[in-house]
């Protein structure tokens, strides 16, 4: 998994959540998505999906970082 993710430059990452991670941008998705699991409402497979989807990049981001600061 480490050799995964410190192929993946900090940048590409950091796009990945402003972009992807965060589209649409009022509200973010992402954060509409957590409010949905919180709630117990993230019932249907697109629901799944979509936070999947938005969240992989922030997920990423957040082990590629814990990573590094773990090997330094």
């Amino acid at each position: 998994m480490e050799k995964l993710l410190a192929a993946i430059p900090w940048g590409v990452l950091i796009i990945a959540c402003l972009t992807l991670g965060l589209a649409p941008f009022q509200p973010p998705h992402i954060w509409e998505k957590l409010q949905m699991l919180v709630k117990g409402q993230l019932v249907r497979p697109i629901d799944w999906f979509d936070f999947l989807l938005h969240g992989t990049p922030w997920l990423l981001l957040a082990a590629k970082a814990i990573f590094a600061l773990k090997s330094s």
